[in-house]
């Protein structure tokens, strides 16, 4: 077989990350008439990660949320795959893990994130046994649902870190089914739940924070407040959970833990001289409304990666990148950049096994809903639907495609 030829080293666009960031961004500009665009990522497997939740819940089959890499990469877009390891925004050069340097006209950064489950002592070594599970990983998330199902009594914790990570409800979601099915198994009396957060509300917007104040109430959950998960035995099945309001520590034996890791950037971005300094995540600067970078408008930032004081979730870089693909373009016709983002994220909160919220809001807290004559403030069966079906077709089918 005659081996493919080499990648030309320059392109008009390059995108760094093929998932809901990078492919969205592709398929825009594609649709849009760009020609030369490169995509860079290594993995040939695609996640639709917001259903990992019902995965972990026993809701869902985790096969519903994998694609091949290739069945979403528009045509026409070249796929390099590889993994970038720096940036020289001066040079206008990224390099891969191979060595090759790819320059670029424009640069579109949409890496995610890294999961740092050596961030808290002691939980990398358990994870996958003695009761230690987390959502956050898709071959842990129908271990999740194992663990869930054969509890009959004992203690269950469920952890979030401090720093932003994304889907910042799937921590609390977990708890919330667990919680439901035990109910309904008749054994919830006989199990405690602790629900350890690190944040001083459990939603920083207040219809929700009352919303979901009320439901762990219903289930007798224990919510920690300002607290977090500090250190694991996995073999002695003991957390540390520490209150940063007072100081304490206190070591609590599980018979369940569901734990979310602390969460960076991709250390050569972290490392490098993108990162903006305010964050100690290593997330990227970007300007709030136009997504560039402030001191290289030729980089756009968008998803995980982008240091905005907004949520990390898939329906923010639904809104973020129309914004991204209009001052790219904007900036090819050497017009100035127009499109303005408003910082709205959306959260589906699942309460029940067919109940949800959905917490829709900018970047001033306020809630913006996007259906009409619907109150999504309030539990709904149709909301549940709407994520467990309605929101996977229109990902796949539209997202990704540059439609929606």
């Amino acid at each position: 077989m005659t081996p493919a030829p080499a990648a030309p080293s320059h392109h008009q666009v390059l995108i760094v990350g093929g998932g809901s960031a990078g492919i969205t961004v592709a398929a825009r500009l594609r649709r849009a008439g760009v020609r030369d665009i490169a995509l860079l990522e290594p993995s040939e497997t695609h996640w639709y990660q917001p259903l990992w939740t019902l995965v972990g819940g026993g809701q869902a089959p985790l096969r519903a949320s994998l694609r091949t890499e290739a069945e979403v990469i528009p045509p026409g877009v070249r796929w390099l795959r590889e993994r970038a390891t720096a940036v020289d925004p001066a040079a206008r050069t990224v390099t891969t893990a191979s060595g090759r340097v790819l320059s670029y006209g424009r640069l579109v950064l949409a890496p995610g994130l890294e999961l740092d489950w050596d961030g808290v002592p002691g939980l990398a070594p358990a994870l996958g046994h003695d009761g230690v599970t987390s959502n956050y990983r898709p071959d842990l998330a129908p271990l999740t649902w194992e663990f869930i199902r054969r509890m009959r009594r004992g203690t269950a914790v469920f952890t979030m870190p401090a720093g932003p990570v994304k889907c910042g409800g799937a921590p609390q979601k977990i708890a919330y089914l667990a919680a439901d099915h035990w109910r309904k198994r008749g054994v919830l009396k006989s199990i405690r739940t602790i629900l350890v957060l690190p944040e001083p509300a459990m939603f920083k917007v207040p219809v929700f924070d009352r919303a979901l104040r009320e439901t762990a109430r219903r289930y007798g959950i224990e919510v920690r407040l300002n607290s977090e998960m500090t250190g694991v035995d996995g073999p002695a099945r003991e957390a540390v959970l520490t209150d940063h309001t007072t100081g304490t520590a206190e070591t609590v034996r599980y018979d369940l833990l569901h734990a979310v890791p602390p969460q960076r950037a991709p250390r050569w971005l972290a490392d490098g001289p993108l990162a903006d300094p305010q964050s100690p995540y290593g997330y990227v600067a970007a300007d709030r409304e136009t997504l560039q970078h402030p001191d290289f408008t030729d980089v756009f930032v968008l998803g995980d990666v982008a240091n905005l004081p907004t949520s990390k979730t898939g329906a923010a870089i639904r809104k973020q990148a129309p914004v991204v693909v209009s001052n790219l373009l904007a900036g090819l016709r050497g017009r100035p950049a127009s499109a303005r983002y408003d910082g709205y994220t959306s959260c589906p909160l699942v309460t029940a096994r067919h109940k949800m919220l959905l917490a829709e809001f900018d970047y001033d807290l306020r809630p913006t809903p996007s259906l009409p004559f619907i109150d999504t403030t309030r539990e709904r069966t149709d909301m549940w639907f709407l994520k467990r079906y309605g929101l996977p077709q229109l990902y796949f089918r539209a997202m990704l495609k540059g439609l929606a």
